[in-house]
């Protein structure tokens, strides 16, 4: 018997239909989530769907009869990503953080600004404004009772890099 086709997503487009599978069926563990997308020609190990989870902002919540299942939350305010998962994604993408007043800039590879944009905005820290990407650079706006180089000192932390040493 031959092995049904399967194809390999890109992620916006693999997390794209792990919502609408969430909303169409009670996903009770991330293995059914793979064997959803396996039954629906999407190739997709247990890590990449545990990742996309995470991103999505998916919680488990408890339903009728007791079960919990995978369920994304509707408002994007109501995405909020942990500090582990910002640490982890300002750890992978960010090269570098400077600073100028309330404005700080965060350097990242080429093409994944975005990445460490979207981690700050859902994460939603008191501190920061918001952001704007490009395709290497993130303009973060500190808010002005913290200030740029608090925000700036933080960033750095949860990116793991070193401190810039005072000039002088």
């Amino acid at each position: 018997m031959a092995k049904a086709s399967t194809v390999k997503l890109g992620k916006a487009q693999r997390q794209h239909r792990i919502a609408q599978m969430l909303e169409q069926h009670p996903v009770t563990s991330q293995l059914q989530l793979v064997d959803l997308l396996a039954a629906a020609g999407i190739e997709a190990t247990q890590a990449t769907v545990s990742r996309d989870l995470e991103e999505m902002g998916a919680v488990k919540v408890r339903v009728q009869g007791g079960d919990s299942v995978y369920a994304v939350p509707e408002l994007p305010k109501d995405r909020r990503a942990p500090e582990e998962h910002l640490r982890r994604v300002l750890g992978d993408w960010v090269v570098d953080v400077q600073r100028s007043g309330n404005i700080v800039l965060v350097r990242t590879p080429p093409g994944s600004a975005h990445v460490v944009a979207s981690a700050l905005d859902r994460a939603a820290p008191a501190d920061i404004l918001g952001t704007v990407a490009g395709d290497d650079t993130v303009i973060v706006i500190a808010t002005e009772d913290s200030g740029g180089p608090r925000v700036q000192r933080r960033l750095i932390d949860l990116a793991g890099l070193e401190a810039p040493q005072p000039k002088g």
